[in-house]
């Protein structure tokens, strides 16, 4: 995956976080349904299926890694106060989806998605 596509995906993202909280909640069942339609997809198929559509890779990862937070109850901005940190993240995301889905490419991408935002978080810990 191209490490400028996970990185705008991450940033896009975060920053969705800066949302009050009734927006968050209308903006997440928004992502929620849009996401449904990808979560077949392992790292290798959404590559090959979109293999000429960086945008919509970056979409589908960004969507991915927004049920994620959710799920995981993550505020990065209250995680990260730090701007420079947070500024690292988007870094630290992609080298950990990419060792996901360079480890097993048929693995679900939510579940690489979702390992790498686990373990993206718990290195700024």
């Amino acid at each position: 995956m191209s490490n400028s596509v996970l990185k705008h995906a991450v940033v896009a993202v975060c920053l969705v976080t800066l949302a009050s909280a009734a927006q968050a909640d209308e903006e997440m069942e928004r992502m929620l349904d849009e996401a449904m339609p990808h979560m077949h997809h392992s790292c290798e198929s959404v590559l090959e299926t979109y293999s000429n559509d960086e945008e919509a890779v970056a979409g589908i990862v960004r969507l991915m890694v927004a049920v994620s937070l959710y799920n995981r109850q993550i505020d990065v901005i209250a995680m990260v106060p730090d701007e420079a940190k947070r500024a690292q993240l988007p870094d630290e995301f992609t080298e950990e989806l990419e060792d996901a889905c360079d480890d097993d490419p048929g693995r679900l991408l939510a579940g690489a998605v979702d390992d790498a935002v686990k373990n993206t978080m718990a290195a700024v810990d």
